[in-house]
Formats: structure tokens, C-alpha cells, sequence
């Protein structure tokens, strides 16, 4: 029992996203079954929905889980990356079921399938109490802080749309039998689902190239650095990346030699910290231009002359 506590969430927010997990994929598998048994496709393509949300709950606790193992002389990061991963098999998987729902939409819209419309309205109207359910505990954590959280929250917000689509078919089928409205509905599902999983591919597969975060200019953060701190006169050689929620770089920076150089190194990991959330630079500071050949990446060209 203590290997298994030692698995439990210690903070609020872990807890909200383990309740909001166990509560999603418990009504994912209900509608997968629920979807086979009446015959609903909407009903299975809402499952397949939620499969997405209970992917990126499940990655946001990986996220918290590997962020407390400490790195070793092998990992250096951690494990940290195991998310991301995670996220890239999630998301082409999801894209793979969306392929197979549209295909299986468009043969039963030109050969009718039968539904039992009780079913299918029950167990989407339970999915739906389960989505406004999930939204409400995460909807309470600090999600404005967290970003596991507040992406979490969207994900099941989206769902939303999913839940009330199938209940909106059930209810077309109950009242006038018209059985094509069923497949209609399950493509605008899969159509969500086709958005959440190809941002998390593209997310998930920038990651894994070691690309920079999409929200930092690297341009920007240079003339930034040199901008607000007297003494940097250039920043070049410049890699960004991001392992988990944790963002790196190395960067080279010409500087005036300063009277306190510890100083000056903390005054510029104080500014990219506090303004652009990195809070592992690797900072090589320089008094003369850089002469290596590899110095010139992100250095912009120089402007062309116009003397004759």
C-alpha cells in the first residue's frame, strides 16, 4: 500500500485532474459500449471525443508524476519527455479512429443502419452530466496557473458540443425516425475531434524536433535582452527548446565587461525567468565578437551596402 500512495497526488490540482480522469474515461468506455450495443454512431464518435480528453488528462498527470522524479547521469532531463511522446502516439491514434468513424458515416448515410433511440439518449445525457461534471472540478483548481488544468478544462468544455450532439440525434430518431441524422452528427463530432488531436500532433511532434516554443520570438527575446540591460550589446547563438512544461536555452552574449559578472548573469537570468518563463539558461558571456563559424546562427545578415 505504500508503493501505491506514493502514486497518489499530493496537490489539489493533481487530485482534480486523477477525479476528472477516472470520471472521463469511465464514460468514455460507457458510450463505446452504449454506441455498439444501440447502433449509434454519433454515440461512438462522442467516445472517441472523450478518448481525447482522457488522453490529455491522462498527460497532464504523467506531466506532474515524471516532473517529481529526479534526473539521473542517464536522463539528465528526467523523464519529462515520456509526455510529449505520449502525446504524438495519443494524437495519431485519435486521427486514425477519426478516418475509420468518417468512413463508417458515409457507408451507413447511403445504406441506413438501425438505432434504438432510448439508449442512445440515456447514455448521452449521462455522458453529458459527466462532462459538466468534469468541467466544474477542474473548473475549480487554479487553472488560471496551471496549464495542465486550464487545458484539461477546454478539452472536456469541447466535449460538451460532442455530448449534446448525440443527445440532439437521439432525440431527431425518437421523434421522427429519420436514422441519417445519426452519421450527419458523428462527422461534426469527429470534426472536433479532428481539431484537438492534429493541434496535439503538430504541439507534440514540434516538441520532439527540439523546436522553440511557439509563443517566444527568438528575434524579439534578443533585442529584448540588449534593450533592457546596459550592458549586453549582442545575443547570438541562441536554442530554445522545452522538455515537459520546463523551457532551456543556451544562448552567447556579448557583453561590456562588467564590475560584477555574477551579477550580471543573474540581472539576465532574472529578465528571461520573470518575462519569458525560462528558467534554465545556459549563458555564455563574451567581452569581444564572436569569431566561430556556428556563432552566426540567429544572427540576422548584414545589411547590404550602398557605396559604389
Amino acid at each position: 500500500m505504500a508503493g501505491l500512495s506514493s502514486l497518489l497526488p499530493q496537490d489539489r490540482n493533481s487530485r482534480r485532474l486523477l477525479i476528472a480522469f477516472a470520471v472521463t474515461t469511465v464514460f468514455m468506455v460507457a458510450e463505446a459500449i452504449g454506441g455498439w450495443l444501440s447502433g449509434s454512431l454519433a454515440l461512438l464518435a462522442d467516445a472517441g471525443h472523450m478518448l481525447t480528453d482522457s488522453a490529455a488528462l491522462f498527460i497532464a498527470l504523467m506531466a506532474v508524476h515524471f516532473s517529481q522524479r529526479k534526473p539521473n547521469s542517464r536522463q539528465t532531463f528526467g523523464y519529462l519527455r515520456l509526455t510529449t511522446l505520449a502525446a504524438f502516439v495519443n494524437a495519431a491514434a485519435l486521427l486514425l479512429i477519426v478516418v475509420l468513424i468518417v468512413w463508417e458515416a458515409a457507408r451507413r448515410f447511403f445504406s441506413p443502419h438501425e438505432v434504438m433511440g432510448v439508449p442512445m439518449l440515456i447514455i448521452a445525457i449521462a455522458g453529458l452530466f459527466a462532462n459538466i461534471f468534469c468541467f466544474w472540478i477542474l473548473h475549480r483548481g487554479e487553472e488560471e496557473k496551471n496549464i495542465n488544468v486550464r487545458a484539461a478544462a477546454l478539452h472536456v468544455l469541447g466535449d460538451l458540443l460532442g455530448s449534446v450532439g448525440a443527445i440532439i440525434a437521439a432525440l431527431v430518431i425518437l421523434t421522427t425516425g429519420w436514422t441519417p441524422i445519426d452519421p450527419i452528427l458523428s462527422v461534426l463530432v469527429s470534426i472536433l475531434v479532428l481539431r484537438s488531436a492534429w493541434r496535439l500532433l503538430k504541439e507534440s511532434f514540434h516538441e520532439l524536433l527540439e523546436g522553440a516554443p511557439q509563443e517566444i520570438d527568438i528575434a524579439k527575446l534578443r533585442k529584448d535582452l540588449c534593450a533592457n540591460i546596459y550592458e549586453v550589446r549582442d545575443v547570438h547563438h541562441v536554442h530554445l527548446w522545452q522538455v515537459g512544461e520546463q523551457r532551456l536555452m543556451t544562448l552567447h552574449v556579448q557583453v561590456i565587461p562588467p564590475l560584477d559578472n555574477d551579477e550580471l548573469l543573474q540581472r539576465i537570468q532574472h529578465h528571461l525567468l520573470h518575462h519569458y518563463h525560462i528558467g534554465h539558461a545556459t549563458i555564455q558571456m563574451e567581452y569581444q565578437r564572436c569569431a566561430a563559424p556556428d556563432c552566426a546562427i540567429n544572427q540576422a545578415p548584414p545589411a547590404p551596402s550602398h557605396n559604389h
